[in-house]
């Protein structure tokens, strides 16, 4: 009943809430105290309005059940009870979920960065490959992919990739794509046909704004220089590339993709307030979760978690023991088996931390 008890106090917390904002308006409540009240309000509105679906349900399973008692009825009754008993635990699940603690970056667009680790020419290929999966499953989601960097090897390999990733709930999907990607393959210079072991990095980060983190200039050493690149591409006469160092953290994010060196600047910048607003973010999850056993989701670079061996056809999720003998649809950019997965043992490891 404990559960019961907490959704009766959610939703007299809301009429009162509402109550509170209808009077606000008549009598000119404060306006920092009509805001906060706003903002409670409105987080508390879809938990309360799946509240109101469960004590229907309740109610309809009651009338269902006292319904059995009639031979006319009790066939249909049966059937109505069936279906109400399915659906009510999954409405009490989806009000649990809905009751845990938000990411408040989950709603935001990311920049996503990969870069290959060891394995030489081969992870720097991988590097590619992974940086055109992750376009894909942009595109299956209806995002829009923008690509910031993408430094090519002389093979066609990666040697660092940066794209920023536009769309609702962006963050909230790719946050679990952060650590340690292996590759096993035989690479196509290995004339032996041994499997070679290669890994990358990505980090995923929610994009901020200047109301997030504050950068003074004077923090800012900017340099700007010649830019460079395989086959000379990327080469000017003009200083376009830029170089920005933030000093007291020694962070440094150079850019060099556009022709023009303001918009080198600004993409560099915003990479910059990125990783600047992930600091934060990770010293403050620190701070909160310290013995909190679960890892999933916090954007830990060193840790292993995903392997993809291509002569079994295989991908592994290593935080969660998930194996899919898929590996050329995952490449293709259908990734949604292993982030609905990893989100469903984030959220049933924040349900056992929180007690709901």
């Amino acid at each position: 009943m404990e559960l019961d008890d907490r959704l009766d106090r959610i939703a007299a917390r809301s009429e009162e809430l509402q109550a509170m904002l209808s009077q606000g308006l008549a009598q000119g409540l404060d306006g920092e105290a009509f805001s906060k009240a706003s903002r409670e309000y409105a987080e508390l509105e879809p938990i309360v309005a799946r509240i109101g679906e469960l004590r229907q349900a309740e109610r309809e399973e009651r009338q269902s059940q006292a319904l059995l008692a009639d031979p006319d009825l009790r066939e249909l009754a049966q059937a109505e009870l069936d279906a109400l008993r399915a659906r009510i635990p999954t409405l009490r699940q989806d009000i649990r979920i809905a009751m845990l603690p938000r990411d408040e970056a989950d709603e935001r667009s990311a920049i996503l960065e990969i870069r290959p680790a060891a394995g030489g020419d081969e992870a720097a290929l991988f590097a590619a490959e992974l940086f055109d999966a992750y376009r894909r499953y942009a595109a299956l989601r209806g995002w829009r992919f923008e690509v910031m960097e993408f430094d090519e090897s002389e093979l066609g390999g990666l040697r660092s990739g940066i794209a920023n990733i536009t769309g609702r709930g962006v963050f909230a999907r790719l946050k679990y794509e952060s650590g340690v990607h292996r590759v096993q393959r035989v690479p196509a210079t290995e004339s032996q046909g041994r499997i070679h072991t290669s890994t990358i990095t990505v980090a995923v980060l929610p994009e901020a704004g200047e109301v997030d983190v504050q950068v003074n200039d004077d923090d800012l050493r900017i340099d700007v220089f010649r830019a460079s690149g395989a086959g000379g591409q990327h080469v000017n006469k003009t200083e376009s590339a830029v170089r920005i160092t933030h000093l007291p953290t020694g962070l440094v994010v150079a850019m060099q993709e556009e022709k023009s060196q303001h918009k080198n600047r600004a993409k560099a910048m915003k990479i910059l307030m990125a990783r600047l607003y992930e600091r934060e973010r990770a010293a403050a999850h620190a701070s909160r979760a310290a013995d909190r056993k679960s890892q999933v989701g916090t954007g830990d670079r060193s840790e292993r978690i995903r392997t993809y061996n291509f002569p079994q056809g295989r991908v592994t999720d290593h935080r969660i023991n998930l194996t899919a003998y898929k590996i050329d649809r995952v490449m293709q950019g259908e990734l949604d088996e292993f982030i609905d997965a990893l989100i469903q043992d984030d959220q049933a490891s924040l349900l056992a931390a929180e007690g709901i």
